[in-house]
């Protein structure tokens, strides 16, 4: 019988903290909020709402939006729509045993991103997804995020920006002139652009992260969309610990995927690093090469944040630009005003420099920054070009990034709120864009001129986020954003083709389900 006693007393210590962590505290913590007027959906032991969330994805994205409509609540955070109607658009859920409050008040939203840095943080990646990110800037946390944090801030600083000006430029040329020979050369054609995107994106990331070309870097990209989906399916799911350990297929494959992407990013480092020292890609910025003479990254940190970019750099552009020509070829009068502002610019049908960026602008005035985007470049005097403006609107439109998610490492005020440690914030950006509260009754409609107005509050606006963790590539994004559509815009007129199918969808950024569908004709 004394043999018995550990293995008993191991049993009963497992069952106490069981039902402690997944029936104790979620009563408790539910009864909490209730107090405070937060509801929301009920609990379900182990899995919380996770399954719910789920299926009602899956219904969602089972049919499209009709009559190329903005209102795309319903649709990407479905779980979301459906709860705010029956709960208030601040209430509760659970992600396995996990609480989560998720809310839209800007004051509040403030509170997690701008002023409570202290006592919330960033919510810790599960295993298998920091495979995907690596331990780069959007994984990291306390003092090796600040290093990493203060040497890419110097690596995407504006001056840095506009020196790959001519890279962005080039790239792009090349990427138009392929466009229209794949086509035979035709005036017109139609051509899923979302595709052509996401290679034009990874053609310049290389350039600009490894001064290489997307051949060179076109297996980096390969093997992280095939990670990237199976990191998706298995985020949807609570994460049991140790599971990651066990030999399943899809365990396997993530582990040799991680192993072979960065092997192939090592290899890569080792050869740039072979390069003349006059280099200023990316990667010789991140390894220590700058002007103040900061101490760089090791080569494993490189490698972490090469990942992350890789991933985040080309997802990100190659989705705001697709939504951006979908919208234009939606709206031709907001085509032609384009088009008329880079031809008055780009003097003789040239193509865009850093130089001319600046003069991207309908009006000047001097302005307190309400927002936390990118504006123009030249200092206290603002611009509001219409390719920005478009851009802004694109973004609160559709947002690349949907949400962010949070952490509460000890108890917070938020508001009036009484918020206890470990609860998860959820940040839904789609649906603080389209709250017609904040932005009129017009929130779902494709306004740019809305942005020829400051913001009255900071936080009702953040596609890049707040706060210190604001997305340190914002300049490279805006200005790579800003050249591809110039570029686009002069060349050619766009035309929603009859095949397009309006139905964004959220994987880890927001996408169109089947493509950008556009039809293109030659202009010059």
């Amino acid at each position: 019988m004394l043999l018995l006693i550990p293995p008993l007393l191991l049993l009963l210590i497992i069952s106490v903290k069981f039902i402690y962590t997944n029936i104790y505290l979620p009563f408790k913590i539910k009864k909490h909020f209730a107090k405070q007027g937060v509801r929301g959906p009920s609990y379900n032991l182990i899995y919380g709402n996770s399954e719910e969330i789920k299926n009602l994805i899956k219904t969602a994205v089972s049919k499209p939006i009709q009559d190329f409509c903005h209102d795309v609540l319903d649709r990407v955070l479905p779980h979301y729509y459906k709860w705010s109607g029956r709960y208030g658009k601040t209430l509760l859920f659970w992600f396995g045993s996990k609480p989560t409050l998720i809310f839209v008040e800007p004051d509040m939203i403030k509170e997690v991103l701008v002023s409570n840095s202290g006592s919330i943080g960033k919510e810790a990646f599960n295993p298998l997804s920091k495979q995907l990110f690596g331990q780069g800037l959007v994984g990291l946390q306390g003092e090796k995020w600040a290093v990493h944090r203060k040497i890419a801030s110097l690596a995407f600083t504006m001056e840095r920006v506009k020196a790959w000006v001519p890279e962005i430029v080039a790239s792009t040329m090349n990427e138009l002139k392929k466009w229209e020979e794949e086509n035979g050369g035709k005036d017109e054609f139609e051509m899923d652009v979302h595709k052509a995107l996401h290679k034009l994106s990874a053609d310049i990331i290389s350039r600009v992260a490894f001064g290489s070309s997307f051949e060179q870097g076109k297996h980096i990209f390969e093997l992280q969309d095939k990670q990237t989906i199976l990191t998706l399916q298995a985020n949807r799911n609570v994460y049991i610990p140790g599971f990651r350990f066990l030999p399943t297929r899809n365990n396997r494959m993530m582990s040799n995927l991680e192993n072979e992407i960065r092997e192939s990013v090592r290899r890569l480092i080792v050869k740039n690093s072979k390069l003349s020292g006059t280099s200023r890609n990316l990667l010789t910025l991140l390894m220590g090469d700058n002007e103040q003479n900061e101490e760089g990254l090791g080569v494993e940190e490189v490698i972490d944040e090469c990942k992350t970019f890789y991933f985040a750099g080309k997802e990100t552009s190659a989705n705001l630009l697709s939504w951006a020509i979908v919208l234009l070829a939606m709206h031709p009068e907001w085509q032609n005003r384009t088009r008329e502002e880079v031809f008055r610019v780009c003097k003789n049908n040239a193509v865009p420099t850093a130089e001319n960026l600046n003069e991207f602008k309908l009006v000047s005035i001097t302005v307190k920054l309400f927002t936390s985007c990118v504006l123009l470049f030249d200092g206290g005097n603002i611009g509001f070009p219409w390719i920005t403006m478009i851009l802004y609107e694109t973004m609160r439109l559709y947002p690349p990034v949907v949400m962010l998610t949070r952490h509460a490492s000890k108890n917070v005020k938020l508001g009036s709120l009484d918020v206890p440690a470990h609860t998860q914030f959820n940040l839904p950006i789609l649906a603080v864009h389209h709250d017609t509260e904040i932005w009129g009754q017009d929130a779902n409609e494709f306004n740019p001129e809305r942005f020829s107005q400051p913001r009255k509050h900071l936080a009702s606006y953040f596609p890049f986020g707040l706060g210190p963790r604001i997305c340190v590539g914002q300049n490279l994004a805006m200005v790579e954003a800003k050249l591809i559509l110039a570029m686009i815009i002069r060349r050619f007129t766009l035309t929603v083709s009859p095949s397009y199918v309006h139905a964004p969808i959220f994987s880890w950024t927001l996408e169109p389900q089947y493509g950008a569908q556009i039809l293109f004709r030659r202009v010059i």
